[in-house]
């Protein structure tokens, strides 16, 4: 039988008779009803000068030995592999209808004809069944396996990912892990962007950025084992973001670049001969402190003097790589009308490039069981084309990226086909069901594809950490940390982060023994190509 409902639009909120009204600021983005700063700054340049006539003309080799000992100035991403957190709000469908999830065996266990009808799929579209029309990429059993990861064909993810990423395919792979998480609320701690900043990851002007002006930086969460208020993600969402991180004083106003530069550095100069003068008793640390600071103006005015160095929409740039018509990620009319593609832009190019060591993208409306499946496939899609353009970036810069997506809690079908051209013929979603429930990263080596621990048939375990029962419900007894415990699942990606630098036996030291002490059962893939001696080589 088919049942047909109103299509709601891709910004149109969502209304749930089985829900209350939404109050909590976590509930409005849930259901798409809310759509999902900090500043760097140079100093005044005319008001520090001590002694005019003793500045230096050269410019700084000895100033740039500053830069690492004593002021530490970070570089671009500290060597560590870009992360990014993509963070659906509202329990959007993972396993089954998007990316595959099994038996005990791995993705291609197949579970039965009834637990994928739950999954929203119907009989016709079964994984390990023939394909009557196969798209261009199957495997022509309703399996798709270009990105490594094993995706269901006609997943409306995985047809974001390969429209927005066709110079990355190739250099793919993932890992599934089935995990329950409680259904619409923001209390999941599903964010690991702490624990990444502890395994290494930082940027040159932030260390973490997130879309959402939340302690984690997205809907969900961080452990509170790994938060660290000291140190919160800066709120990136929109290119506005980006370029107003930084502000290079009224100099630049005066003088170019190479000027500029050149007066900050002789400042740095000055006062460092001034206070050599004072007793170093009475400094205490300030000697130290005020250079740094005199060194990290004229570092943040050197590498960007240029506003475009930031600004995520380069479609003015000679080679635009982001937006354009003809050779950009995206094309300027998707860009300017669709903000969710503005905000990826804006975090992607702020982790890519080093900027920032991680960050989370959060994207609203995806407690989408309408009644309907064209609701959730047009937001399936566009969640993919985001992730495909994170991908896309990555190669395009030639540098990895890990890609981490999550969702509190999921949905269920209760067999109905969405007979509509949006609604693909496959099942409605009904409700909301924490069971079916499971996360996915992906990863991008600009060496070769990422290899998978194991040979033969050991390695679809590590590509699925965990399993489902045949009725698509995540096998909680199966003594794998994340299926019941969300903490459990962060501890998974931050190990499997460590792993891609070979950094695996870290682990313990730094987020304790929650996944026990046979970390390999957790890990799915061996060291990058593109590491080497734990940072990018």
């Amino acid at each position: 039988m088919a049942k047909r409902n109103s299509f709601h639009g891709l910004d149109q909120p969502l209304k749930h008779g089985g829900h209350r009204r939404p109050m909590t600021r976590r509930e409005l983005i849930g259901q798409g009803f809310r759509l999902g700063a900090g500043s760097v700054m140079g100093a005044s340049m005319f008001s520090l000068f001590a002694n005019p006539r003793a500045a230096y003309a050269t410019l700084a080799p000895d100033l740039e030995a500053l830069k690492t000992t004593p002021c530490e100035i970070a570089t671009l991403g500290a060597g560590k592999i870009p992360f990014i957190c993509i963070d659906l709000a509202g329990g959007a469908n993972i396993s089954g209808s998007n990316v595959l999830v099994g038996g005990p065996g791995g993705q291609q266990d197949f579970l039965s004809t009834a637990g994928y009808n739950k999954l929203g799929l119907p009989s016709s579209m079964v994984p390990g069944t023939t394909e009557a029309a196969p798209t261009a990429t199957s495997n022509g059993d309703h399996v798709d396996t270009t990105l490594g990861l094993a995706f269901h064909s006609d997943s409306a993810f995985l047809r974001g990912i390969l429209e927005k990423a066709p110079t990355a395919v190739g250099n793919i792979n993932g890992a599934v892990i089935p995990a329950r998480s409680d259904n619409d609320t923001g209390n999941n701690p599903h964010n690991p962007m702490y624990g990444i900043s502890m395994a290494g990851a930082g940027g040159n002007l932030v260390d973490l950025i997130g879309s959402r002006s939340t302690v984690s930086g997205g809907n969900s969460m961080a452990p509170s084992k790994l938060i660290d208020l000291s140190s919160p993600p800066t709120k990136i969402d929109r290119p506005s973001d980006v370029t107003g991180l930084v502000d290079t004083g009224d100099l630049l106003d005066i003088l170019n670049a190479t000027e500029a530069v050149s007066v900050m550095e002789s400042i740095q100069r000055i006062s460092a001969g001034k206070l050599a003068q004072v007793n170093a008793g009475l400094l205490a640390g300030v000697e130290e402190n005020v250079s740094c600071q005199y060194v990290k103006s004229a570092d943040i005015t050197d590498r960007f003097s240029d506003p475009n160095v930031l600004n995520p929409d380069d479609r003015s740039a000679v080679n635009p790589v982001i937006v354009d018509d003809t050779s950009g990620i995206f094309g300027t009319v998707e860009f300017d009308s669709e903000r969710e593609f503005r905000k990826t832009a804006s975090v992607m190019k702020m982790v890519i490039d080093g900027f920032a060591g991680a960050g989370t993208i959060a994207l609203g409306g995806y407690d989408y069981h309408t009644g309907d499946r064209a609701t959730g496939e047009e937001r399936d899609l566009r969640a993919g084309r985001c992730m495909g353009a994170c991908l896309e970036y990555a190669a395009q810069k030639g540098v990895p990226l890990m890609l981490y997506v999550c969702s509190d809690g999921s949905v269920f079908s209760n067999g109905m086909i969405d007979t509509s051209l949006l609604g693909r013929d496959k099942g409605v979603w009904t409700g909301d069901n924490s069971s079916t429930a499971a996360s996915f990263f992906l990863v991008y080596d600009p060496g070769s594809q990422p290899t998978l621990l194991g040979a033969g048939d050991e390695q679809f375990v590590h590509q699925q950490i965990g399993w489902m029962r045949a009725d698509a419900s995540v096998e909680t007894a199966n003594g794998y940390a994340p299926a019941n415990n969300v903490n459990g699942l962060v501890d998974t990606v931050l190990l499997n982060y460590l792993a891609l630098h070979g950094e695996a036996g870290n682990f313990a030291g730094l987020f304790g023994n929650g996944l026990g002490s046979n970390l390999d059962r957790y890990t799915a893939f061996q060291t990058l190509s593109s590491i080497s001696n734990g940072v990018i080589s």
